[in-house]
């Protein structure tokens, strides 16, 4: 599993993660599409939004392989902001790329790319 050095472990202030510290030994979480309804926390939307900002910052409009990024922090960006940067895509396996849809994530987090 690559390890994503110098990328931020999580949101300061919450408890909101964005990586993992090792391979998960019973198997690999898949990533999985989580829909973002109107009426989340805004603790949650600010995790997203610093999840992105992160993303972007450490890898900017580059492919990048999944590594140590957390699968539930990922899944809420899945297939909208995030999408795969190969075919066919793994959705279990650590070594997959994946890229930023940088017009999509423009649209969703403008504050990021401000």
């Amino acid at each position: 599993m690559t390890k994503h050095r110098g990328f931020p472990g999580r949101l300061p202030g919450t408890d909101a993660q964005f990586i993992i510290r090792r391979a998960n030994p019973k198997g690999i979480t898949p990533l999985t599409r989580r829909e973002r309804h109107a009426d989340r926390r805004p603790a949650d939307r600010r995790a997203d939004a610093g999840f992105m900002k992160a993303l972007w910052d450490y890898f900017g409009d580059e492919p990048f392989e999944r590594g140590n990024l957390d699968a539930g922090r990922l899944s809420w960006l899945w297939g909208r902001e995030v999408i795969p940067a190969e075919d066919p895509f793994d959705t279990k396996s650590y070594q997959a790329l994946m890229r930023i849809d940088v017009n999509v994530a423009r649209a969703s987090f403008p504050e990021v790319f401000e």
